[in-house]
């Protein structure tokens, strides 16, 4: 591990299990020259592309992204998964990468219960009957849903910004004035010209997002032009459209995942171990860690970077975010 990880101590919380890691300043993203060789398999509605590195019996991981990044956010924490023995699977989301749909006629929905669904319809074609998931943004959503709703299917979890199960009856509430500030791009995808404003600004925008989420991260134009490739899958727009809308419930879901979302409606807990992470300089929209850690009813832990760590937490501490994995399934 990198000596920049330190753990620093255990601090007074709300609930038990907080603790601090005190990192160096989040600097340039040229820590690696290493790229990922992408396989496909058919797996439900999708030809899924995904990087496998590791030995074919070690225990699995997959590793989830989110928007408008990709798979490059794990770049840096695979070998460290790798060297511990771990089998690490990252997937392209639906709408990202070499991720297609096998049929025109699919709805290009990009409603969460889909996005997990997909994943364990992954799990299913590649024959793994439990994993551990972790990811952050739309990856962290995709995982707690997967723990919550299939977890017999999930060994442990580990989610950047904790809770983050929603449905559309709470998306319709109104928060107050700064929260929504801070959402300002879901408002802006909710009218057509922002619909067509990502369309044609798509890399622009999330360059953008880069930049407000993650204030202190210095990433250069090649670590960005990298994962920025991944957005240029035909499906995209409609993908990230449709999920920022239905959220606000201006999009409807498909029917058969309704019984999904009704689930997902009563904010189910999460019965598997857990560790949830947040940077201290995430620029995104994130929950305060005492609002959700009683929706974790196995053994917990909440774990708060220091040093300038955004949102791409992966990226940005990808020591800290491996030994979080390693971690987690000692609890």
């Amino acid at each position: 591990m990198n000596n920049n990880i330190i753990t620093a101590l255990v601090v007074s919380s709300m609930f038990a299990g907080n603790v601090s890691f005190a990192q160096a300043p989040a600097g340039n993203d040229q820590r690696s020259q290493r790229s990922f060789a992408i396989k496909q398999i058919n797996a439900g509605v999708l030809n899924i592309g995904y990087a496998e590195e590791g030995p074919a019996n070690g225990p699995v991981v997959i590793l989830l992204h989110g928007w408008p990044y990709d798979i490059y956010s794990f770049i840096d924490v695979t070998p460290i998964l790798i060297a511990k023995g771990y089998r690490v699977i990252v997937p392209y989301l639906r709408g990202y990468g070499s991720t297609r749909f096998l049929s025109n006629n699919t709805p290009r929905n990009g409603q969460p219960s889909a996005l997990a669904a997909d994943m364990i319809a992954l799990m299913d074609a590649l024959k793994i009957d439990k994993a551990t998931v972790a990811g952050f943004d739309w990856g962290a959503r995709t995982a707690d849903i997967m723990a919550a709703l299939w977890p017999e299917r999930v060994k442990a979890l580990v989610s950047v910004s904790g809770y983050l199960i929603g449905n559309q009856v709470a998306g319709k509430n109104p928060l107050p004035p700064s929260a929504e500030l801070q959402w300002w791009y879901q408002f802006y995808f909710a009218t057509e010209r922002g619909k067509a404003g990502y369309t044609k600004y798509t890399h622009d925008f999330s360059k953008l997002i880069w930049q407000l989420a993650s204030p202190k991260w210095k990433f250069d134009d090649a670590a960005f032009n990298r994962s920025a490739a991944a957005l240029d899958n035909p499906d995209h727009v409609a993908i990230v459209i449709h999920n920022y809308r239905w959220r606000l419930g201006m999009e409807k879901g498909e029917a058969k995942y309704d019984v999904l979302e009704k689930n997902l409606a009563t904010l189910p807990n999460i019965s598997v171990p857990t560790i949830t992470m947040e940077g201290d300089a995430n620029g995104a929209p994130h929950p305060d860690p005492k609002n959700y850690a009683s929706k974790f009813t196995s053994k917990y832990e909440h774990r708060l970077l220091t040093g300038g760590i955004g949102h791409n937490l992966p990226q940005e501490a990808p020591e800290a975010f491996a030994k979080a994995i390693i971690d987690v399934g000692a609890l």
